[in-house]
């Protein structure tokens, strides 16, 4: 098994329980910028950064038995949650990923939703941009999420939070 694969699903195991294929994306894509090793190429896509990698690694984990993709429906929506199998499990006994420090960020991005998890993850798209057109960028490219300049601030903030909380990793 590639050690992508078991990258992605430590993070998923770590986590728990992820609900939601953007919060997923969201999260993976956080940890990337945060200087942890997960290779998935990204895109801007409808909703923020997107990974088509990362959605068909998790396919192949799903269909080999070691991630759990549940389907619930939601009013007029499908929502998804994530969870490594008892095999899954196993199987990561035997590699154990190396992600220090992955645990309490991906415990803090669990904890928050996901629309704000896309706001994050836009801002973090964006990090070559000035603070005043990452902004622009927001209000015009995620008009129909009618984001606030409060919580854009609260993204930026947040970024700072998660850094502290990935610096010691990062040091290392």
């Amino acid at each position: 098994m590639l050690e992508d694969h078991v990258k992605i699903m430590g993070a998923l195991a770590i986590s728990g329980e992820i609900v939601g294929r953007k919060k997923l994306q969201k999260m993976i894509y956080i940890a990337k910028k945060l200087s942890f090793p997960f290779q998935e190429k990204f895109e801007f896509h409808f909703y923020g950064p997107y990974s088509e990698e990362l959605t068909l690694k998790v396919e192949e984990l799903t269909n080999l038995g070691f991630v759990n993709e549940v389907k619930e429906k939601k009013g007029g929506y499908v929502q998804y949650r994530y969870t490594v199998t008892d095999e899954g499990r196993e199987f990561l006994e035997m590699y154990e990923p190396d992600l220090p420090g992955l645990d309490a960020c991906l415990a803090e991005m669990n904890g928050q939703n996901a629309r704000f998890l896309e706001l994050v993850s836009t801002v973090m798209y964006f990090d070559m941009l000035p603070k005043e057109e990452v902004k622009e960028k927001i209000f015009t490219l995620k008009a129909k999420q009618r984001y606030t300049e409060e919580e854009i601030n609260e993204a930026y903030d947040y970024i700072e939070k998660l850094k502290k909380i990935a610096r010691p990793v990062q040091q290392a």
